[in-house]
């Protein structure tokens, strides 16, 4: 699969069917060495109240992925201890 074709699809939460966001909107981490995807990174969705704080990143492993579809990429994620990053600006 190319890295194109991951575009548009949305990525869901096999635990709780939460929809966490859509590649596209989104980074990758790539291991230069093999090539290979290490991790997919979906910025956090802002809203009015958050808006002037620092922004966070939810880091998914390419581990956790169990599935990609036509449509959407079916993760397994815990999501009472997610992986966040903060970045600014």
């Amino acid at each position: 699969m190319r890295l194109g074709e991951l575009v548009g699809k949305e990525i869901v939460n096999i635990n709780n069917g939460v929809r966490l966001g859509i590649i596209g909107e989104s980074d990758v981490t790539i291991d230069v060495e093999s090539g290979t995807i290490c991790s997919i990174i979906l910025p956090r969705r802002s809203n009015f109240i958050n808006m002037w704080m620092d922004k966070q990143q939810m880091v998914i492993p390419w581990e956790s992925i169990r599935k990609i579809g036509e449509e959407v990429i079916i993760v397994e994620m815990d999501q009472c201890n997610p992986i966040f990053q903060k970045y600014k600006y």
